[in-house]
């Protein structure tokens, strides 16, 4: 059973007297538990269909079905719950409050919820250990490495137990050790958490991390292949 589901869906935009393609009839399926990487040129259309599946973005035709649910019928409220609930974000930018702890960074997705203080924080505390950062709770951002602060970023993604994560080019700001070592923690999140990993990167080391890799041209899925290991 496909976990994501896309059927024609394109994306267009209006600049100035032109219109601008930048998803043209994508279907694709992605089942539960995949590591997928997105690659592609810039402008490729890679990064809209990451908004579009991450509910960030609707597009103009077509359908989108995440979990059986046709996301493409839903208000922007709904939208926002699936969200909060399903999809776990990890970006380029790393995103974190400068002044927060990282447990508090990480406890941020739960603050407008039910969920007691207490729970909330205990949620927070498992997510840094699950991500190797148990003894890093009350540092700050800055009183962290790079990969450590993705480490966070990852920990907020996960700490709502969301079975999707999308990560935008999460190694771009990293050096190459920094970013092996991201996408070994991927890795584990998606073997032993059965997390759905799906990746946007230009960087095919990083890419080949993944077992399969989807790549995008011109708004279109050109290449679609699982990676055989020997």
């Amino acid at each position: 059973m496909s976990l994501i589901k896309t059927e024609q869906l394109n994306k267009t935009y209006d600049v100035g007297d032109h219109c601008v393609r930048a998803l043209d009839d994508v279907t694709v399926n992605i089942n539960q538990g995949e590591l997928i990487a997105i690659i592609g040129s810039s402008g490729s259309g890679k990064s809209t269909f990451m908004n579009m599946i991450g509910c960030l973005d609707v597009a103009t035709s077509g359908k989108y079905y995440l979990d059986e649910t046709d996301v493409t019928t839903l208000s922007v409220n709904h939208l926002s719950e699936i969200r909060n609930k399903k999809i776990g974000f990890v970006f380029q930018g790393f995103n974190l409050l400068s002044r927060t702890t990282a447990l508090e960074n990480v406890e941020l997705p739960m603050i407008y919820s039910s969920i007691s203080t207490k729970q909330r924080m205990a949620m927070a505390k498992e997510a840094l250990s699950l991500v190797g950062l148990s003894d890093r709770e009350a540092h700050l951002p800055n009183q962290l490495s790079g990969g450590q602060q993705q480490r966070v970023a990852t920990a907020r993604a996960i700490v709502n137990n969301a079975p999707i994560i999308l990560a935008d080019e999460p190694t771009g700001n990293l050096d190459s050790q920094t970013s092996y070592e991201i996408m070994e923690l991927f890795c584990k999140l998606n073997k032993e958490n059965s997390k759905t990993i799906i990746i946007v990167t230009h960087e095919s080391d990083i890419a080949n991390f993944c077992e399969r890799i989807i790549e995008f041209k011109d708004g279109k899925i050109v290449k679609d292949k699982e990676k055989i290991n020997l």
